[in-house]
């Protein structure tokens, strides 16, 4: 375990141009979409939904992917508790770096446990975290199944799999949800809020 974080011989260094100048260069303020929800619920189309309306409107936006991000950035962790753990805290990290530099950026990810979830909303300042709640049932997300996760979950295959044998946390106070929400409706409501709350100009 590297003891890094309790080194002593490290210092901040502060940067020329600033976020502001950054975000005045955009015309748009650095935020971060944080799409949750069971497997199945919808968060990778909705994230591309997000992505593509904002593109459309001349606006600069990435997309964080849990499944992608694994292939790279964290291909190094499982599904422990403490890796999924880790898992989160990474993305927060590098999602709170996309919004200092003015973009908006969209992390989808199940992020199952609300104490990481809220661990990286105060990375930032309050409203520069918008998080979204995918809320579908697990019924539903079940009966899609599209990668066949679920199946392999029922049969004991996949251990610790969210909303099987493992909990999903439910957000108490997000930004934005919905009962059974499709993704491209839901993509307008995104859009629309950050519309409304001014980070689609500077």
């Amino acid at each position: 375990m590297s003891s890094l974080g309790n080194s002593t011989n490290i210092f901040w260094h502060e940067y020329p141009v600033g976020k502001l100048e950054k975000q005045i260069l955009l015309n748009q303020k650095g935020c971060v979409i944080w799409i949750t929800g069971l497997s199945g619920s919808g968060k990778s189309t909705l994230a591309c939904s997000v992505d593509r309306e904002l593109h459309s409107r001349g606006k600069l936006s990435y997309i964080l992917d849990g499944d992608n991000l694994r292939h790279g950035l964290n291909k190094d962790l499982g599904f422990k508790a403490e890796d999924r753990s880790e898992n989160i805290r990474r993305v927060g990290e590098v999602s709170k770096l996309f919004a200092d530099a003015g973009l908006i950026c969209i992390a989808s990810l199940i992020s199952p446990y609300r104490k990481d979830r809220d661990a990286c909303r105060a990375m930032l300042t309050d409203a520069a975290f918008i998080e979204v709640f995918m809320n579908m049932p697990l019924e539903v997300c079940e009966e899609r199944d599209a990668k066949g996760l679920y199946k392999l979950a029922r049969a004991g295959k996949i251990k610790g799999f969210t909303g099987i044998d493992d909990p999903y946390e439910a957000p108490l106070n997000c930004e934005k949800d919905g009962i059974c929400p499709t993704p491209c409706a839901m993509a307008g409501t995104v859009v629309t809020y950050l519309e409304e709350k001014g980070f689609l100009h500077c």
